[in-house]
């Protein structure tokens, strides 16, 4: 089974229509050239255009690349200066404690994609 199959990556941004504020919500992994999307408050549907679905495969091959230096997280740190030194924060803790967004246009309006991704497994970030 691949990567993108046992993955779950869930996107979720409030629809453009005025006044409605419904929030549509989709898979990341499940993103397809011909896939609709509805509003479910409204109903407006949305079809990702050719540069959308090309920023959305490039946010899912970030996913994929993390996952798969998944190993060596455990390892990895980012400095942050502070006076009288540095503290290091361990990526993976950055990972659940950090908030993912994809700020993209649509149309005229600026519409911000929220990502929320699922450990692939139990242990992860423990």
């Amino acid at each position: 089974m691949s990567e993108k199959n046992k993955s779950k990556a869930q996107v979720d941004f409030l629809c453009v229509e005025p006044g409605c504020q419904g929030v549509i919500q989709f898979n990341l992994m499940d993103c397809g050239k011909d896939q609709q999307i509805l509003c479910p408050k409204c109903h407006k549907p949305y079809e990702f255009d050719a540069d959308l679905r090309d920023k959305m495969q490039k946010l899912l091959n970030l996913i994929v690349a993390v996952r798969d230096a998944e190993s060596i997280l455990g390892n990895c740190n980012v400095a942050v200066a502070v006076p009288g030194g540095e503290v290091k924060i361990p990526y993976a803790l950055l990972l659940t404690r950090l908030n993912t967004m994809l700020t993209l246009k649509m149309g005229d309006k600026t519409v911000d994609f929220h990502l929320w991704i699922e450990p692939s497994s139990p242990d992860t970030f423990r």
